[in-house]
């Protein structure tokens, strides 16, 4: 009404004003007809989709490829370790000033330069395995390979050249073997994916925050990490095929390799996985390239602030228009910028208590899931490919399904914080005390031949052998009839040999007559011995618990991830997201592979050998032991992020229900006086009020 009658009393002093008014709403008009799919919200979010699809997808391929580096670069499981966190070292050079400065940019461009950049750290990563050689594994049977295999040959004077000769002969070639230090290429390559991959989840989520309805942008987030977990499902599968091919397949003849999927030996095509997934990346940075940098609000955000600015005050009308051209500002006032938003994000007590019990839980979970498939391999004797095939069929489904519904459910219910909290927790300790079981479907040891010292020569020798003269660094494991795993035919005593690769069959094989209780034949074949029928069962439930477990803690991720966004100011969001990836990458994601790796590595039981006669790969690790390593160290990091979480939730109720006062979705003080936040309330819709005075909210 007042407007009205200032409009009709003095129309000459309000024209200017009112007809500029007239022209930013006519602005708008077109832009409305004018958003087509291909530039809007859906097309983004379509295209953020994939990006997610493609990282998760490369992420994967690495994770299911560990086993394979380790073994064709003879590193310990602590050096692929390393390698892995490259990832987030990566991450850590630049994810502060991504998140920072790159919000202030054409955030679609930077996103897309990211996936280029991360197809080309892909392709680096592949690249070693075109300048190698040919994988030679170790064995005892190098020195008769081009010999005719199908006649009878004693294994014992086989070995008696092999003591003398096979390891002057190959020291002599290894100074020359340009595979020793390839490994780093893959760490280089890990490392540019790293970089690339930062953009994607700070600028792409604060971009869909900006720009989507608040009521949608759960069902957004819960979208795009239901998509990202097809990239994990999509690459155990490939990782699957991939370890099912020989490493050097359509290269070499494959019926004379004597090792199968199964053996601790065998590597399959590992890089194969890298050059699809670069080809990913290469896809998904496209369609960003066409997007535009900012979209139309929602109609209620616009609403409201045409509302607020109408009623503001008429001699200020003029406040809500935007500056024809912002000022540049200087590199030091940028800089303490940057500095004072980073002090208000850390001394705000509950983002900084979510972020430590987020830390633990992404140190327990990082570390679980890198060696999740060698666990599959040591406790329950499945292959590599049975083990990427299972994980990407069977555990992660589950977990796409349980962060959509998580999702639905928070939208369904219009759960406030405080109920996301309690759903979160909830459901993050009921997959905790369910997880724990796996410490009782473990499978007992192999039966094998050799003391429990770890690189032991004279640990594996005995009467039996002791005139073959046989060599104790060779791992060529065969299975006697008796049950029991001889590290080679030499050290189980055999005199002959009948077939073909792997078909080769070992006979008169004198340890298996000093068994006492056997009475059967004294043969052996190639390969470990196969894991018990009860151990087969054990994996079933050990799968059982894992789909369970995983479906209770996706069902409350996306609640969870959505406590961060309601924990800070809004205009904070971006460098919060950004701070929050820096720590779990810096804290977690790097140390984490390392001192699970560094553990593991202590329950080895038998290492490998190079062909320069340094030590290996692990061959056979101690199942118990591994056990309770691998579990323990991720339930005793799990642990006390609960007693963090209590803290955390105390913290949220504290803020969220006063009964005396409106909830505060900014994150700010708690003795913050009503009226301030009021103000602070009006001040972030009002399109003219400075940026030093939103500031001044938090």
């Amino acid at each position: 009404m007042e407007t009205e009658s200032s409009n009709v009393d003095d129309s000459n002093q309000e024209a200017e004003p009112a007809q500029l008014l007239d022209d930013e709403a006519n602005k708008n008009l077109p832009v409305k007809k004018k958003t087509s799919c291909c530039t809007g919200l859906k097309a983004f979010l379509a295209a953020l989709s994939f990006s997610y699809l493609s990282k998760t997808l490369s992420g994967t391929i690495m994770k299911s490829s560990i086993t394979q580096i380790e073994r064709r670069f003879d590193l310990t499981s602590s050096t692929v370790g390393f390698i892995d966190g490259s990832f987030e070292m990566g991450n850590l050079l630049v994810i502060a000033f991504v998140s920072y400065f790159g919000a202030k940019l054409h955030r679609p461009k930077v996103i897309a330069v990211g996936c280029f950049t991360m197809a080309l750290g892909s392709l680096l990563v592949a690249m070693p395995h075109f300048f190698m050689g040919y994988y030679k594994y170790e064995t005892a049977s190098h020195t008769a390979s081009s010999g005719n295999l199908t006649s009878s040959i004693n294994p014992c004077s086989l070995h008696q050249y092999v003591n003398k000769t096979w390891l002057e002969i190959s020291q002599s070639g290894c100074e020359k073997e340009p595979s020793s230090h390839m490994w780093i290429y893959i760490l280089l390559g890990n490392l540019l994916r790293g970089i690339g991959e930062t953009p994607i989840t700070p600028l792409g989520i604060s971009y869909l925050d900006d720009f989507a309805k608040e009521e949608d942008v759960p069902v957004y987030v819960a979208c795009l990490h239901t998509i990202a977990m097809l990239g994990p499902m999509f690459g155990f599968l490939l990782g699957s095929l991939c370890a099912k091919l020989y490493v050097d397949i359509g290269f070499v003849d494959l019926g004379s390799i004597t090792i199968t999927p199964r053996d601790s030996r065998w590597v399959g095509a590992w890089w194969l996985g890298f050059l699809i997934g670069g080809v990913t990346s290469f896809l998904a940075a496209i369609p960003f390239c066409f997007l535009p940098k900012s979209l139309k609000k929602p109609e209620e955000a616009n609403n409201d602030k045409t509302s607020y600015g109408l009623l503001e005050n008429m001699g200020a009308t003029r406040k809500i228009l935007p500056p024809a051209k912002p000022k540049p500002r200087k590199c030091s006032v940028v800089l303490k910028d940057f500095y004072t938003s980073l002090k208000k994000v850390l001394s705000n007590r509950m983002y900084f208590t979510f972020l430590c019990c987020s830390l633990l839980q992404f140190s327990s979970f990082i570390g679980f899931l890198t060696y999740k498939p060698k666990y599959m391999e040591q406790q329950y004797g499945q292959s590599t490919s049975k083990s990427n095939f299972l994980i990407g069929l069977t555990s992660l489904p589950p977990v796409g399904i349980g962060i959509f519904l998580g999702g639905l459910i928070m939208k369904k219910y219009k759960m406030s914080i405080i109920g996301a909290t309690k759903f979160a927790f909830t459901m993050s300790f009921l997959a905790y005390t369910i997880t724990l079981l796996h410490f009782f479907v473990g499978c007992e040891n192999h039966v094998v031949k050799i003391k429990p010292i770890p690189y032991h020569e004279n640990s594996v020798f005995s009467e039996c052998n002791s005139d073959c003269k046989c060599a104790s660094n060779v791992w060529d494991p065969v299975c006697g009839d008796n049950g029991i795993t001889y590290v080679s035919a030499c050290l189980a005593g055999c005199t002959t040999s009948v077939g073909h690769g792997k078909n080769t069959v070992f006979h008169n094989c004198s340890c298996l007559e000093a068994n006492s209780s056997w009475t059967g034949n004294n043969s052996a074949t190639l390969g470990q011995c196969p894991k018990s029928e009860d151990c087969s069962m054990k994996f079933i439930y050990y799968t059982v618990i894992q789909v369970i477990s995983g479906f209770c803690y996706a069902l409350g991720g996306t609640p969870a991830y959505m406590i961060m966004f309601r924990c800070v100011h809004p205009e904070l969001k971006s460098l919060a997201v950004g701070l929050y990836t820096l720590i779990m990458r810096m804290l977690a994601g790097i140390p984490a592979p390392v001192y699970f790796g560094a553990l593991i590595d202590k329950t080895c039981l038998k290492w490998g050998s190079t062909s320069c006669g340094r030590r290996g790969a692990c061959r056979l690790y101690d199942s118990s032991a591994y056990r309770y390593v691998y579990l323990g160290l991720s339930a005793v990091l799990r642990g006390p992020s609960y007693l963090i979480a209590i803290l955390f939730f105390i913290l949220i109720k504290k803020h969220f229900q006063n009964k005396n006062s409106r909830p505060i979705e900014n994150g700010g003080r708690e003795d913050a006086p009503m009226n301030k936040e009021d103000n602070c309330k009006i001040k972030e819709r009002l399109p003219g009020s400075s940026d030093a005075e939103n500031e001044s909210c938090i």
